[in-house]
C-alpha cells in the first residue's frame, strides 16, 4: 500500500518513471520471409525509430489468429492490425470479392491507379462501417502454368482439368471450357505429378515456393498483362488509430507511405523473378497479349462479373467504378 501511495504522489508531481509505450498487435498468416511480413516489419521499425511511444508487436504464421479469422476480431477491436487478402472477408462483406476478380487489374501500375480511385474509396467506406481502415494498399499477382501446353487465351483452357485461385476464377475458367479441381496451392505439385491437373492458376510466389516449374512445360507470368491480382492490404482498427496521439498517427502514416512504395516494387520483382526461375528450369515462358487479356475480360463479363453483380448489393455500381479505371 505504501508503494502504491508513493507512486501516486510521484506521478502527481511528475517525478515518476516515463509512461510505458502504447503497444499494438499485428497478426498475419505468412512466414517472416514473406513480402507481406516485410511490409509489416517496415511499419514496426519505422514507428519505433520515430520515438513516439508506440510499439507494434507482429504475430506471423497464424500464431495469433487463423488466416481467415482475422477480419472479424480486427473490426471488433480485439486485434489492432493485420495484413490479409481482403477477399477472405467476402463472406462478411460481399463487395470485397471484387478485390479478387479476373481481368479487373491489368498490371501493377494499373493496380496502383485503382488504389487511388473512387473504386477504392467505395471499398474503404464499407470498411469504415466495420471500424476498419487501410494503412498500406497492395496487390500481388499471379499467372498460369500448363503441364503440356501454354495458356494465354480462353481457347487454351478448353478440355483441361485446372486449379483456379478463387471462386470468380473458377467461374471464368469453367466458362472457357475447363473442368475445375478445387485444391490449395500446396497440392498443385502432386496433382500435376499424378495427372490430376493439366493446368493451374495461382500467385507468382506460390508457383516458385511449391516448385511447380518441375511439373510444367509452359508458364504465363504476370507481365504487362495478367488476370490474377489479389488485393492484400495492411489494415488497422479505425478506433484504435483515432485513439492514438497526433504524433503516433503521423508516424504510422509516414511509415505506411514508405512501406506501400516498397510493396509495389517487391510485387513487380516477384513476378519477374518467378519468370526467371521457370526459364532457368527450362520451362517455356509465354506472355499474355492485350488482345488475349481483352478476350479473358469479355469472358469474365459473362461469367464472374455477372455472378458478382447478382450476388452483391450495389454490385454493378462497384464493378463500373473498378472498370472505369484505365
Amino acid at each position: 500500500m505504501k508503494l502504491t501511495v508513493t507512486a501516486a504522489i510521484l506521478a502527481t508531481l511528475g517525478l515518476g518513471t516515463a509512461a510505458s509505450a502504447e503497444s499494438l498487435r499485428l497478426s498475419h498468416q505468412w512466414s517472416t520471409a514473406d513480402v507481406r511480413h516485410q511490409v509489416a516489419q517496415m511499419i514496426a521499425d519505422d514507428v519505433a525509430a520515430a520515438d513516439v511511444d508506440l510499439e507494434i508487436q507482429i504475430f506471423p504464421s497464424q500464431s495469433l489468429f487463423k488466416a481467415r479469422e482475422q477480419y472479424t476480431p480486427l473490426s471488433r477491436g480485439q486485434l489492432d492490425m493485420t495484413v490479409l487478402p481482403l477477399s477472405y472477408a467476402g463472406g462478411q462483406q460481399p463487395a470485397y470479392n471484387l478485390t479478387l476478380m479476373p481481368g479487373l487489374v491489368k498490371n501493377h501500375d494499373h493496380a496502383a491507379r485503382l488504389n487511388d480511385s473512387p473504386f477504392m474509396e467505395a471499398i474503404e467506406e464499407i470498411m469504415a462501417g466495420d471500424d476498419v481502415m487501410v494503412l498500406v494498399h497492395g496487390y500481388l499477382a499471379g499467372g498460369f502454368a500448363g503441364k503440356d501446353t501454354c495458356i494465354t487465351a480462353p481457347d487454351d483452357m478448353e478440355g483441361l482439368q485446372t486449379r483456379a485461385a478463387g471462386k470468380a476464377f473458377e467461374q471464368m475458367l469453367a466458362g472457357a471450357g475447363a473442368s475445375i479441381a478445387s485444391m490449395a496451392s500446396s497440392e498443385i505439385y502432386n496433382a500435376m505429378q499424378t495427372g490430376v491437373l493439366d493446368a493451374a492458376n495461382t500467385s507468382s510466389a506460390s508457383f516458385v515456393s511449391y516448385r511447380i516449374y518441375e511439373q510444367v512445360a509452359c508458364y504465363t507470368p504476370a507481365g504487362d498483362y495478367a488476370l490474377w491480382f489479389m488485393y492484400q492490404p495492411l489494415l488497422i482498427n479505425k478506433a484504435t488509430f483515432e485513439g492514438l496521439t497526433e504524433a503516433q498517427q503521423a508516424a504510422l502514416v509516414t511509415a505506411a507511405d514508405r512501406a506501400e512504395a516498397y510493396y509495389l516494387e517487391e510485387a513487380k520483382k516477384q513476378d519477374a523473378e518467378s519468370a526467371q526461375v521457370f526459364a532457368d528450369a527450362g520451362v517455356e515462358i509465354a506472355e499474355m497479349t492485350r488482345e488475349e487479356f481483352d478476350a479473358w475480360r469479355a469472358l469474365a463479363q459473362e461469367t464472374s462479373y455477372k455472378a458478382f453483380v447478382e450476388e452483391t448489393p450495389n454490385g454493378q455500381q462497384l464493378l463500373d467504378l473498378a472498370l472505369s479505371v484505365d
